[in-house]
């Protein structure tokens, strides 16, 4: 019997990123001000027309673009990161390596032994336990199989920022913290 406090996945389950549709809602709404401030900001200076309109319309959506997020998600020994015009799957329970990226935003880039390359957030796999499950399970895996070679300190170090964030929120929801 399953227990609703139970969170690993139904066996054979999809799995996606509980946050997704969210950060959709706040890409748009951050073109959407940028639009309407630079229409605002023209019309004020009196140089508003038509084909300044379109092109702050475009440096909008250029904008939405760039901030639209990638939709991650999982199932039994795959895991898949689909942006607006590709999607990326790999297996995980074939994984090669495992590199971190540190830059502007950290970023975990994940190859499987057929070549194929997944980069996704690790913010993602932190709120979504569900995530995370379905990769640990494929990373174990691979780590049995020994087709895991590189990377697995990356992967303890974020299953050690996933185990604090859990343990923070549940002192924040019984009042500890």
């Amino acid at each position: 019997m399953k227990h609703r406090d139970d969170l690993r996945p139904l066996a054979g389950g999809v799995v996606h990123d509980r946050s997704w549709a969210e950060e959709v809602r706040t890409s748009a709404r951050c073109s959407a001000a940028l639009f309407v401030l630079l229409l605002f900001v023209d019309w004020a200076a009196g140089s508003l027309d038509w084909w300044r309109g379109g092109l702050w319309l475009l440096l909008a959506l250029l904008l939405l673009l760039v901030l639209f997020p990638a939709r991650v998600s999982a199932g039994e020994g795959w895991l898949a990161s689909r942006r607006l015009l590709r999607t990326r799957r790999i297996r995980t329970d074939l994984l090669v390596t495992v590199r971190p990226v540190n830059g502007v935003t950290r970023r975990l880039v994940l190859a499987d032994a057929f070549g194929d390359r997944v980069e996704i957030d690790p913010e993602v796999l932190i709120r979504n336990p569900d995530l995370w499950y379905r990769l640990d399970e494929g990373t174990r895996s691979s780590e049995r199989n020994g087709t895991l070679r590189r990377g697995t300190a990356a992967l303890h170090s974020l299953a050690d920022d996933l185990d604090r964030e859990t343990a923070l929120s549940v002192f924040r929801a019984s009042g500890l913290d």
